[in-house]
């Protein structure tokens, strides 16, 4: 850097660039989807606490998820609803990197976890005599920690390879939450090995994982066709295809937005897809449980009932 350049203190976020009304139509709205979030997964977490039925490792990885996705949004939208409001959409420096890193943490963690509970389905429907002893509590709770561990890992390398950047103006980022892609084109340095980092890593944490999924699925898919039993098949169909909206929600948003090609607005398109993460993504996990699987709608069921009885 040289002498006349300054360290950038703090950032702007330019968020939606709306009229007022639609900037307060928008609060609304966003706010009623986080308090949805909060309430569906916390719905959810509740039920596998209270309900002893639920108390094995397909539902131990459900209830992580269920805190990913809490931790998530509350990472990101509270300011997001506060900048709607606030006509200063100020972020300080050091407060924008904890977001970013908070961020590509749980990201990453929400796609060990996915790979996690498609690992558990694979052994509870092609293994199902050794599934005690293959995922007991122990080796679930190593998974559980390894995923996040690892996210958090690889989220502290993006961090410290931003820091090592000189940020010297501008101080205006074309988004509503410090997003490692768009805080990058403000550097006031070269960020190709930031660049290399952010594909390797989503080679590492989208691709390999996703791959991994649809190969434990192949396997389910040929197992369930062979189960005899209607009962047993639709229980399976029904609990497998929940996760696998969850997967493709999840892993084909997060490869548009940081493996595929970038188009002419690339900062349009990024806004859009980090809404679906922070937000609508949360949101629609605890529904996609809880109307395709049997399992949470009978604990839902039995809650419901205990408090009439009362």
């Amino acid at each position: 850097m040289t002498e006349n350049q300054t360290w950038v203190t703090e950032f702007i976020l330019l968020g939606f660039p709306l009229g007022p009304k639609i900037q307060m139509l928008l609060f609304g709205l966003f706010s009623l989807f986080y308090i949805f979030t909060l309430l569906g997964n916390g719905a959810i977490l509740g039920l596998i606490w209270l309900d002893s039925r639920l108390h094995t490792p397909m539902y131990f990885f459900l209830a992580h998820l269920a805190i990913v996705d809490i931790s998530y949004a509350s990472n990101n939208v509270p300011k997001m609803l506060a900048n709607l409001l606030n006509k200063r959409k100020t972020i300080s420096f050091f407060p924008c990197i904890m977001q970013n890193f908070l961020y590509m943490a749980f990201a990453h963690t929400e796609c060990l976890i996915l790979v996690m509970m498609s690992y558990d389905r694979y052994v509870a429907i092609c293994h199902p005599l050794q599934y005690s002893v293959i995922m007991r509590w122990r080796v679930c709770t190593v998974l559980a920690v390894t995923s996040w561990a690892c996210g958090s890992l690889l989220a502290l390398v993006h961090v410290a390879l931003i820091l090592r950047l000189p940020f010297c103006g501008p101080h205006e980022i074309n988004h509503f939450f410090c997003e490692i892609l768009s805080v990058l084109r403000l550097a006031c340095a070269d960020t190709w090995l930031n660049q290399v980092v952010i594909f390797s890593a989503s080679v590492f944490i989208l691709v390999g994982p996703l791959c991994l999924v649809l190969v434990s699925y192949s396997h389910i898919l040929a197992a369930i066709l062979r189960i005899q039993s209607g009962e047993g098949r639709r229980k399976a169909f029904s609990t497998c295809s929940s996760h696998l909206c969850v997967v493709g929600l999840f892993f084909g948003s997060a490869i548009v937005m940081y493996m595929a090609p970038k188009s002419r607005h690339p900062e349009v398109h990024q806004k859009v897809l980090s809404l679906f993460y922070s937000l609508f993504n949360p949101m629609l996990n605890p529904l996609i449980y809880s109307l395709r699987n049997t399992d949470v709608k009978g604990a839902m069921k039995k809650v419901l009932w205990k408090q009439r009885s009362r």
